[in-house]
């Protein structure tokens, strides 16, 4: 064994417990099985090259390379935006049923790459604004406000629930 496996000590440990939650955020990203699996792989290529010089915690790392080999694709190609004027309200259980679950990442999978980063960083990894504005290489500002824009359109996507069910939500 050569002196650059030892600098990779952990990283079979690091693969095996984080490879759970990068799938998961990486399917929430890309609403592909197959892509999500790739997104992680390439993740974990770059990191293992790197990996003797990560210091502290390498999730937030290499979430950050993930993140950053997906929002390349979404750089290199601009998605059409659909305005609506028809504005509901949704409520949304995360703990609701598979078929809630699925239409409520069908929605999400509408979005543009930037806004459904910040949402699937923000709300399913849990992140800070001040978090996900680093992740992503932008403002907290632009966190916020895709943030705002992202669960507007969530909020008047057709697929979450059908018009002549939706009622305003209660304050």
């Amino acid at each position: 064994m050569g002196a650059g496996v030892a600098d990779r000590s952990g990283f079979d440990g690091f693969v095996t417990a984080a490879s759970p939650r990068l799938l998961r955020t990486a399917y929430l990203l890309t609403r592909d099985s197959a892509a999500a699996q790739d997104l992680v792989q390439i993740a974990l290529v770059q990191a293992w090259r790197s990996w003797g010089r990560i210091d502290g915690d390498p999730l937030p790392y290499v979430r950050r390379i993930m993140i950053n080999a997906y929002t390349a694709a979404w750089r290199r190609r601009w998605r059409d935006e659909v305005p609506t004027a028809d504005l509901r309200d949704v409520g949304y259980e995360p703990h609701g049923s598979v078929e809630e679950r699925d239409l409520v990442w069908s929605a999400l999978g509408q979005l543009p790459r930037r806004m459904r980063a910040v949402l699937v960083l923000r709300y399913f990894e849990d992140l800070t604004e001040a978090q996900t504005a680093e992740m992503l290489g932008v403002s907290v500002g632009t966190v916020k406000s895709q943030s705002s824009k992202g669960l507007a359109r969530l909020r008047v996507d057709a697929t979450l629930a059908p018009a002549s069910t939706i009622a305003p939500r209660e304050s």
